[in-house]
């Protein structure tokens, strides 16, 4: 009866302890989870307030396309195109007198820039007012390129605006005074969900990797002003 007993209460003590973890592990998802919201928050609050439209949009030291997506046989997604009529349209409204386009180009058979750079190109832009980053692999590494490598002080930065208010809170985080231009001219089917969710992760890794961490990007190199002759960034 007495061995009966202790088992029970053995019993008793396990379910306890049991509930008292899945309470801890509960608390702590919630608590985590309330952080990620918040983070997504501020990143989003604080660049929102630099993002405007294209005519009221101060001018700068260069226009920032950030890359996106190149098919195989050269040609750029929807949202790529977007994002480089829109900075066509603020380099021909006087805005900056040189265009950076950042992407990434770290394998022989994928390369934005130089199909940002042709885009561009075929509007009319001049090679000499076009920069290419060729190593702009992240949102953070494009910025910190910018100010870094070419010597950018006043950027305004064109991306879709779901991107965009992440972009604007990194440039800012780095001391860049920074502004944004939407670049939103079409419904993007079949992307925006997905990258809307992924955009919270990107935004609390990004709040800690600007405001926090500030690595430095896999490349860096000599200095390019964007003062002097974008043909130089040609390979």
């Amino acid at each position: 009866m007495k061995i009966k007993q202790n088992s029970i209460n053995e019993n008793f003590a396990g379910n306890k302890r049991r509930k008292q973890i899945i309470i801890c592990l509960s608390f702590l998802a919630v608590f985590i989870f309330a952080i990620v919201l918040f983070v997504n928050h501020y990143v989003q609050e604080v660049g929102q307030k630099y993002i405007t439209a294209a005519e009221s949009v101060p001018g700068g030291d260069a226009i920032l396309v950030l890359g996106a997506r190149v098919y195989a046989d050269g040609n750029v997604s929807l949202m790529l195109n977007d994002r480089l009529t829109t900075g066509y349209e603020l380099y021909k409204k006087g805005k900056a007198k040189k265009i950076i386009v950042s992407g990434d180009h770290g394998r022989k058979d994928y390369d934005e820039v130089n199909a940002m750079k042709r885009f561009l190109m075929e509007k009319g832009v001049p090679s000499e007012d076009i920069f290419m980053d060729h190593a702009g692999f992240s949102t953070y590494e494009s910025l910190y390129r910018a100010r870094d490598i070419f010597q950018v002080k006043k950027v305004i930065i064109t991306s879709q605006e779901y991107h965009l208010m992440r972009a604007v809170f990194i440039a800012r985080e780095l001391g860049l005074e920074a502004y944004g231009v939407a670049a939103d001219k079409h419904i993007y089917h079949g992307v925006m969900l997905k990258s809307e969710l992924r955009e919270i992760a990107a935004r609390n890794k990004d709040f800690l990797t600007a405001k926090i961490l500030k690595p430095l990007p896999k490349y860096l190199g000599e200095v390019i002003p964007v003062t002097g002759d974008g043909r130089v960034t040609d390979d």
